[in-house]
Formats: C-alpha cells, sequence, structure tokens
C-alpha cells in the first residue's frame, strides 16, 4: 500500500459529500505548465457548475509547482513512491469526488473540454477513455514512433487480448467511477500503470467507453518523462503476464501441433519438401518442440491459476471445469501410461539393439524408436510433477 504525506494547502474546501469531480494531475516538476492546466481546469468547473476540486498528486517536485498550483487553485497532496502510476494511486486514494478525470499536467490535454467524459460517466461509464487519434494529433505533438507504431501495436495487442474496444489503449485523459476503480485493486507504480486500469477493468467487467479528445504539444521546455523502449516494453511485458493465453497456451499449442504432426510425419520414413530430405535429425528437433509446447501449455494452466486465486485475474468457468475433469488423480494416471508407453518403446529399442549382438546401430532406424521413447518419458515425467504442483497452487489458504 503506497504511504502518503497529504497535504492541503487551501484554507478552504467543499464537503466530500458535494464534489462530484476530482480532476487529478500527476506532478513532477512541471513549474512552466501547471499553472495553466489548473486554471483550465477550475476554469471547466465553473463554467458547467460542476461541484468538483483539482487535485494535484505531487511526486517530489523541486521547481516551485506545489506554489504554481495551490496559487491556481489546486488541492495538493504529496506522494513520496516515485513514479507515474504511484502518483496516480495517490492521487486516486486522496481524491473527495465520486468521478475522477485525470491527465497529464503539462498541456497537452484541454481540461477546458471534459464534458464529453463527465456525461459518459454520469450515463453509468464506469471507465470512460479518451480517443486521441479520433479527436486530432497537432503536429508536433506525438512522436512519430509512438504514432505510427508503439501505440496502434499496443493498442492492438490490448483489443487482441482482452477484446477491449479501445483504440487508444494509452491516452492519459480518462475518467473514472472512483469506487470502481479502487475496487480494482491496482498497483503497479511505473507507467504500465496506465494499461493496468485497462485491463483490469475489462478483465472485472467495467463498463467501458471511449470519447475523442485532442493532444496538442506540451509546454515544457524539457524532455518528458516518458522514455519510450523502456516504457513501451513495460506496457508490453504487463499485458503478456495478464494474459497467460498469448503469453503461453497459444504459443504452446502451436508447438506441440507442429511437433507432433512432424514427428508422425517423419516416423513413416524420409520425407522431401521442396528438395530436402528431413530425416532423423529432424524428429529430434520436433520431439523438442513437442515437449517446450507441452511445458508452455502447463505454465499457462499454472499461471491462470495463481492469478485467479490470488485475485488478479477473475474466476474463469471453462478452466473450473477442465479442472473438475482432469484432476490431480488423473493427470497420474495419464503420466503414468506416458511413461508406461515410453518404457515399452525403449524395450522395442533393446530388442533391436540385442538383435544386432549389441553392436553398432543405425541411427536412421534406431532414433525412431529412441526419440519418441524419450519423449513419452519426459512428457510423462512433466505431468506427474505438473499435477502435484497444480494441486499445490489450488490449495486454499485458511479463511479463503
Amino acid at each position: 500500500m503506497l504511504e502518503l504525506v497529504q497535504k492541503n494547502l487551501e484554507t478552504s474546501e467543499p464537503t466530500a459529500a458535494a464534489l462530484e469531480l476530482t480532476i487529478l494531475m500527476p506532478c513532477l516538476n512541471e513549474a512552466e505548465t501547471i499553472g495553466q492546466c489548473v486554471e483550465n481546469a477550475m476554469s471547466f468547473l465553473r463554467g458547467e457548475g460542476v461541484a468538483g476540486e483539482v487535485l494535484i498528486a505531487d511526486n517530489g517536485s523541486e521547481d516551485g509547482s506545489v506554489a504554481i498550483a495551490v496559487a491556481a487553485g489546486a488541492r495538493v497532496i504529496h506522494v513520496d513512491q516515485r513514479g507515474y502510476g504511484a502518483a496516480l494511486l495517490g492521487g486516486v486514494a486522496a481524491a473527495e469526488g465520486r468521478y475522477v478525470i485525470m491527465g497529464d499536467a503539462d498541456e497537452s490535454y484541454d481540461f477546458t473540454s471534459l464534458g464529453h467524459f463527465l456525461r459518459e460517466l454520469r450515463q453509468g461509464s464506469q471507465l470512460v477513455m479518451g480517443n486521441r487519434f479520433k479527436g486530432g494529433i497537432a503536429p508536433g505533438a506525438m512522436p512519430r514512433l509512438h504514432r505510427y507504431l508503439g501505440n496502434p501495436v499496443l493498442s492492438g495487442i490490448g483489443r487482441l487480448f482482452f477484446r477491449v474496444p479501445i483504440g487508444d489503449f494509452h491516452c492519459g485523459l480518462r475518467g473514472f467511477d472512483r469506487q470502481a476503480i479502487q475496487d480494482l485493486d491496482l498497483n503497479t507504480t511505473g507507467m504500465e500503470f496506465a494499461s493496468e486500469m485497462v485491463v483490469k477493468a475489462s478483465l472485472k467487467g467495467l463498463t467501458i467507453s471511449e470519447v475523442p479528445t485532442t493532444l496538442a504539444p506540451d509546454g515544457r521546455s524539457r524532455p518528458p518523462h516518458l522514455r519510450s523502449w523502456r516504457d513501451g516494453w513495460r506496457h508490453l511485458r504487463f499485458l503478456l503476464l495478464f494474459s497467460p493465453r498469448w503469453l503461453f497456451l497459444y504459443p504452446g499449442l502451436t508447438l506441440m501441433a507442429v511437433g507432433l504432426t512432424s514427428m508422425i510425419f517423419l516416423l513413416m520414413g524420409p520425407q522431401s519438401i521442396a528438395g530436402l530430405t528431413l530425416d532423423v535429425n529432424t524428429l529430434v528437433y520436433c520431439a523438442a518442440a513437442l515437449i517446450c509446447g507441452y511445458q508452455a501449455v502447463a505454465f499457462a494452466v499454472f499461471a491462470k491459476v495463481y492469478a485467479i486465486n490470488a485475485g488478479l485475474l477473475p474466476y474463469d468457468r471453462r478452466l473450473a471445469v477442465v479442472s473438475d475433469l482432469f484432476s490431480m488423480e488423473v493427470g497420474l494416471l495419464i503420466g503414468l501410461a506416458l511413461i508406461l508407453a515410453g518404457f515399452i518403446a525403449t524395450g522395442f529399442a533393446l530388442q533391436a539393439w540385442g538383435a544386432g549382438a549389441f553392436g553398432d546401430l543405425d541411427p536412421v532406424v534406431s532414433l525412431r524408436i529412441v526419440v519418441p521413447a524419450v519423449t513419452a518419458l519426459v512428457l510423462g515425467g512433466q505431468t506427474l510433477f505438473a499435477s502435484f504442483f497444480l494441486s499445490v497452487l489450488s490449495l486454499r489458504t485458511r479463511g479463503n
């Protein structure tokens, strides 16, 4: 849990019960722009007659940002733990509005035009995402790498993995129902916080909508805090870790299918494809693909069970049905059957060796028996251990 040192720097403020909206801005040395951002946000609240506040989650500014924000009418809290996500988590915890609209304090977002976010929230949306590609990106506002590669690719992966109808996964301007987002138990402290919010909201079945918003060049003279490749990788890593299907299951099933099909194909004898002759050497690689794929599928099940038990992913009825069908005892029987098949195949290999007086063997012949035998033994052993490990993961601690 974040440790916050909260300090109210206003002499008076509305009561929590009267607030509908908190406009939240994380801040780390934004003296050049934060004053205008706060003024724009205050102007929106006054112009729309919204009972709200402007809240600055300061992350250790040393350039006078806090004093400027207070002078412009904002409330400020101090978040000791560094990071974009840490600042926002602290801000959400300290917000007094029923709804929160968050955005960067660098003048890249228009805080005077938040009406469409608030309307969606009032109509029942629990998370409202801005879409800069629909609203308009001013020249120079977004680096080409982000505009044409990073954001489209990561947003596409997010839609594919989590079936979220969002075109701009990483828009920093978004609104949400504060309690609904707090219930998601968000905990990443870096830039990947943006992805965590969308992913968990989707997994928990929150109502998500999208509105167009604009992006202007930021008003700072210094470089942004964002680091393209580092933060892009952190976003991608988060998306993969929260989708065992795409990280483990689908690659594993593909490897298993290719490996098993190719093994059956080559066990019948050498095969020629496009002028190339594939034989027992290729058979060894096919067996390795089958084994690696099987292990990846097991990892997918382990990861899903652990994530569900830890509350990171919602309950999955399909996984529960599979778990009921394939209990530990069933897994042990399958593992023992594979090991038995491996020993039987090994017996045939020994018999063939004995027929040759235990002398030199023709690898083209012997490997067609030995490779399937070893593969069955390895898969059988993996199944035995996996069955026990899955049972350990499925144990309920007292009180759960």
